[in-house]
């Protein structure tokens, strides 16, 4: 298990040298696995620089652990090689389906069905990554600008059904609740309340990360899940009510557009300390 006020940030290209060369105190620091498929080079070389540093948690966009086409050999292969390579403390993607017919690839997360039968497509997905990696993984719950009709399972007790089978844990983003909950129609204040509802129906013990990430509004209305700006308030409230129900869950801060100076990433780790603390 982490520490407690184990908090992290997403190491992103502009960072990576500084990182380095700074060392600032954080818990983890978190890559998207799929930068560093490539055999070898200089971005391999930087992560192993990294892993000194830090432990790391790798998060995935591509597995489409939810695809009904099934998962990608390759793509498995490959993560599974890096896995061995890095021994990162938690491996991670997202409950969506990205992969169509034979090959195709939207490179999205799309959403997927809450049903049984798509819970059960899921759960045998990711049993699949876990016995190929030898290890737990942790899934995300996605920000959604679509939905399906005819979904029979409310979204927490899908993800609560889907730790209880696979064994896997929650990646339980913040975040994407809020913005969610926006796209419903709730302001913020009454997205806040809907996602500690969210909070509050899911199963103690199973959420093994927590991300936290900036959103932005456009002028039709419409919330995006962004990653280029700091925590929002109703964000941060939520937060502030899931360390309260879960304890002190290692936590990341994820800025991916717009990136800022490091020293920006690091007040808003440190934020998220103080709230843990």
């Amino acid at each position: 298990m982490a520490p407690a006020s184990c908090v992290g940030i997403g190491w992103r290209q502009p960072h990576y040298e500084s990182l380095i060369a700074e060392r600032p105190a954080l818990g983890f620091i978190e890559v998207h696995s799929e930068n560093f498929f490539a055999d070898g080079g200089i971005t391999l070389a930087v992560l192993d620089a990294g892993r000194e540093a830090y432990d790391i948690s790798l998060h995935g966009v591509g597995l489409g652990l939810g695809s009904a086409a099934g998962l990608d050999g390759w793509h498995l292969d490959r993560l599974a090689r890096l896995v061995t390579r890095v021994q990162p403390r938690w491996v991670s993607d997202h409950a969506c389906f990205a992969r169509v017919g034979s090959g195709l690839h939207a490179a999205d997360l799309l959403p997927i069905p809450f049903t049984d039968e798509s819970l059960a497509l899921l759960a045998r997905h990711v049993d699949e990554v876990q016995q190929r990696l030898g290890r737990t993984m942790l899934v995300e719950n996605i920000s959604a600008y679509v939905g399906w009709a005819g979904d029979t399972l409310a979204e927490p007790e899908f993800f609560n059904e889907l730790t209880q089978r696979s064994g896997c844990g929650l990646l339980l983003d913040v975040n994407n609740l809020v913005v969610n909950a926006r796209n419903a129609g709730f302001d913020a204040d009454d997205a806040a309340r809907e996602a500690m509802r969210w909070v509050d129906a899911i199963r103690p013990g199973s959420v093994g990360e927590i991300h936290l990430a900036g959103h932005c509004e456009r002028e039709d209305g419409l919330v995006i899940d962004d990653h280029g700006s700091r925590v929002r308030d109703e964000v941060w409230r939520v937060y502030e009510h899931a360390i309260e129900r879960l304890g002190a869950v290692p936590t990341l801060i994820e800025w991916d557009t717009a990136v800022p100076a490091l020293g920006v990433l690091l007040a808003e780790a440190q934020r998220a300390r103080a709230m843990q603390r």
